[in-house]
């Protein structure tokens, strides 16, 4: 069974109603992204931090799945699929994807400021000051920060390289280190990129391209895909 992995970003979630971060005005959400998504974020103002990802987090559950993330979950039943995103939300997973990598963390847990090997399921939307976990300390998002490192980021890496077809959807590949997954990809794999926005993207070598949002896009391609 050929091995797809698909590379997704956020424009895919974009079409279920989640808004992104836009790195040409550095805000997220009317917050300044130095003041609630760093380190340094963290230290400064706990409450603000937490307050703006229980505002994401309440986001996230009252989206649904689209068109894209169904039809990435039906390719398993022709493929060996593997998704891995940047989208912190759990929409690959709800669409009935069973295996996904998350780059940038997952809204719905959080982890130990002791121990970040300690990742905890969230239950309700809200985490607050005062939520630790079991050695006591303070809970955090599951996040990955800007400023931090990217644990998964060689995994996903080596996953690439097993890549038969290789598909970019809904991200620009400006994030780095994540968009650096491409040169990874091998030249012997069908590697496609889909994008509305396709002609003002540094487009990697060998990528066919389809200029089309991250619904239509990915429709049509796992229909020919199938066929």
């Amino acid at each position: 069974m050929k091995k797809v992995i698909v590379f997704t970003g956020a424009g895919v979630s974009a079409e279920s109603g989640i808004k992104t971060f836009r790195a040409s005005d550095g805000l997220w959400e009317e917050y300044r992204v130095e003041d609630v998504a760093t380190p340094g974020a963290w230290q400064k103002d706990k409450e603000l931090v937490l307050r703006f990802y229980n505002e994401r987090r309440k986001q996230v559950m009252s989206a649904n799945p689209n068109n894209a993330h169904i039809a990435l979950a039906e390719l398993q039943n022709y493929f060996d699929v593997q998704i891995i995103t940047q989208n912190i939300d759990d929409l690959h997973e709800r669409a009935g994807s069973k295996k996904v990598l998350h780059l940038h963390g997952e809204i719905l847990k959080a982890r130990s400021t002791a121990n970040p090997a300690l990742v905890l399921d969230l239950i309700g939307e809200e985490l607050n000051i005062g939520d630790k976990c079991e050695l006591g300390s303070q809970l955090r998002p599951h996040i990955v920060w800007f400023g931090e490192a990217v644990p998964n980021m060689e995994l996903a890496n080596i996953i690439a390289e097993k890549a038969d077809i290789f598909i970019v959807v809904g991200t620009s590949l400006n994030v780095y280190p994540a968009a650096g997954i491409t040169e990874f990809v091998s030249d012997n794999a069908e590697k496609y990129l889909i994008d509305p926005n396709a002609d003002k993207l540094n487009v990697p070598y060998g990528f066919k391209v389809i200029a089309s949002n991250a619904c239509d896009g990915v429709l049509a391609l796992v229909n020919k895909l199938i066929k």
